[in-house]
């Protein structure tokens, strides 16, 4: 069951449905993670300008659109990789297992969804299109029943001394509660802990985070213990967690609205969607 599209004018997400709309997600992520942020490509990724792994065919891609391009392919500006539970299962590993322990999350009985290659064009990263997109995750997890939605996000750039307070506010305000905190592996722990709570000034650094893990700390997300430097993507990364009972009122109620007001059951109750009408109630 694919999620409902939901239109702000002329965006509205929706489900890759097409290797079509897959590959033009890998070119979008290409733009942003190699030519932007400076990422390293493989032989053939630059070859076919595209950002793909082994990963790309067993997830599903969450795609947004802006229908006021012409080109359809051109049409793709955002975009947001789900791995779900039993895909991983069968593929035998989440990505996010290549940098953390992540035993802590697979044995607490909840059924996961990984986030990851996350990526908005420039022109696109507006509040408006940031909250479609969360809506397109929150839909999913009620549709698929959910329990815990995790990853990596990442601070663009490997210099861990311009990132310590933000680092350290990450470790001492939002630390994962120990019996689902993952755990960078041990060849790529970087430290958390570089300034005391005291030294810190909250508000400030939080200010500072970039805004997609601002977005996951206000709804409630928690971080995994250590940081780990991917060189290849120019990036220093951070394992978030989110129980979906943990998910902080204010946005439970923001979202649940919302998603509740795309779902208008027939007269009899028992429209398309209405599935998805009685779980996002029950998130409320």
């Amino acid at each position: 069951m694919g999620i409902s599209q939901l239109n702000i004018e002329d965006v509205e997400i929706k489900l890759a449905q097409t290797e079509e709309e897959v590959e033009a997600s890998q070119r979008l992520r290409y733009r942003v993670f190699y030519e932007e942020y400076a990422a390293k490509p493989s032989e053939e990724m630059a070859r076919e300008r595209r950002d793909m792994d082994d990963f790309d065919s067993i997830a599903e891609h969450l795609i947004v659109l802006d229908n006021s391009i012409k080109d359809p392919i051109d049409r793709i500006v955002g975009t947001y990789r789900l791995l779900r539970h039993e895909a991983a299962n069968k593929h035998g590993k989440f990505y996010t297992s290549d940098e953390y322990n992540i035993d802590s999350l697979i044995n607490s009985g909840s059924t996961l969804l990984e986030l990851g290659r996350s990526c908005v064009l420039a022109d696109y990263r507006t509040r408006p299109v940031l909250q479609l997109l969360w809506e397109g995750i929150i839909e999913f997890m009620l549709t698929h029943d959910i329990g815990t939605m995790f990853g990596c996000a990442s601070l663009h750039g490997t210099n861990i001394e311009a990132f310590s307070q933000q680092l350290a506010y990450m470790h001492h305000y939002h630390l994962s509660p120990e019996n689902i905190r993952p755990r960078a592996l041990d060849k790529h722990y970087v430290d958390m802990n570089l300034h005391s709570r005291e030294d810190l000034n909250a508000i400030e650094v939080f200010k500072s985070l970039p805004p997609l893990i601002k977005g996951y700390l206000r709804v409630g997300c928690t971080i995994g213990e250590g940081a780990v430097i991917d060189h290849q993507f120019n990036t220093t990364d951070v394992c978030i967690v989110l129980p979906m009972n943990e998910f902080a009122p204010r946005y439970r109620r923001h979202y649940a609205r919302k998603i509740n007001a795309r779902y208008q059951p027939s007269k009899n109750g028992a429209g398309e969607g209405n599935g998805a009408l009685v779980l996002a109630r029950r998130f409320s």
